[in-house]
């Protein structure tokens, strides 16, 4: 029998999930309400990516019952997402200091890292570096930055799917064609627990993801781009060019803020894709956008890495700069303008 029915199974559990979360959090009154820092002008329900949670953990005994994927990667998986997952919704429904949310997020992915095997060589410019206990601790950082950006970048309808959908498929992409189809069964299976989401999401969003699922597929982005890279550098830094969207913004965001004096940790509207959206006065233009950039610009560079040998750290530089423009065009960091 085909394994296909796993993807099935997870987009059902997914689509099916949401509305179920959705019901639950309008009865208990768990909505988002629109305030001056917020992107949206409706109350809305939130807490919805915990569908995708849901839908993506369920299918991991299936692959690792049916041999598809390592239980190395499968434990540091589902433990780090489970952990941010947990972290995130209990944030949802009342509030964790920050400081524990962000030793939470360190454990979390100590955890996968572990499992992983920490952070695997690296061609950077030519050069292979071999970084060791150092390589872990900026990997540690690196997996905590992606779920927070991911958290920071999920403020407008849409948005956090459609980039982790394009980031997904194009990794599997990449996967097909470089002969390592193995590896195709995680992001794909995170790309429809995703999509079946989406439906929900899509502007105007019937219910927000949360801290929960944005959390959740920050963490197991960065996990995906360090397995990996122990298969071959180039994938790495293929990764890291599909999310460059989200990478750019929330980055470039958080060193203005930081260069300014602002309190980092506290609410705010001032990323590029939140200008943008005001701008524009809609939330589905920039959406839209941001899915064109990732098929137009960036899978086409992340392509050009791992299949034709491209230098992966010089081909993030193209892939960045026009992004860093953009950023700059759209007031990323910023005070907003009364």
């Amino acid at each position: 029998m085909s394994d296909w029915w796993i993807v099935l199974a997870v987009a059902l559990i997914s689509f099916l999930m949401t509305a179920v979360l959705r019901r639950y959090a309008l009865s208990r009154s768990i909505i988002d309400i629109p305030n001056a820092r917020s992107s949206h002008s409706v109350p809305t329900p939130r807490g919805g990516g915990v569908a995708i949670v849901l839908a993506f953990l369920v299918a991991i005994p299936l692959l690792g019952w049916l041999g598809l994927v390592s239980t190395g990667m499968l434990i540091a998986v589902g433990g780090a997402g489970v952990m941010v997952a947990v972290l995130g919704f209990m944030d949802d429904h009342g509030h964790i200091a920050a400081r524990w949310r962000l030793a939470g997020h360190f454990a979390a992915a100590a955890w996968a890292l572990f499992w992983m095997k920490g952070l695997a060589p690296l061609t950077v410019f030519g050069w292979d570096l071999h970084l060791g206990l150092i390589g872990n601790v900026l990997a540690a950082v690196y997996l905590v930055w992606m779920l927070n950006l991911y958290n920071f970048m999920d403020g407008i309808d849409g948005i956090a799917s459609v980039e982790a959908i394009c980031a997904c498929l194009g990794g599997c992409l990449l996967y097909a064609l470089s002969g390592h189809q193995d590896m195709i069964w995680l992001p794909l299976l995170l790309a429809v627990a995703v999509g079946a989401f989406l439906l929900w999401n899509f502007p105007p969003a019937k219910i927000f993801m949360g801290d929960a699922g944005s959390g959740f597929l920050g963490v197991i982005l960065g996990c995906f781009s360090i397995q990996a890279a122990w298969v071959q550098s180039s994938f790495f830094w293929a990764w890291l060019i599909l999310l460059g969207v989200f990478v750019v913004d929330a980055t470039f965001t958080l060193v203005r803020r930081l260069v300014r004096g602002d309190k980092v940790y506290e609410a705010h509207r001032s990323h590029a894709y939140q200008f943008a959206s005001r701008q524009f006065g809609k939330h589905l233009p920039v959406t839209l956008a941001v899915a064109a950039i990732n098929l137009v610009w960036l899978l086409p560079i992340a392509l050009g890495v791992v299949l034709y040998g491209w230098d992966g750290a010089w081909a993030l530089v193209l892939a960045y700069v026009p992004l860093i423009l953009l950023a700059i065009k759209f007031h990323a960091g910023e005070l907003e303008r009364s």
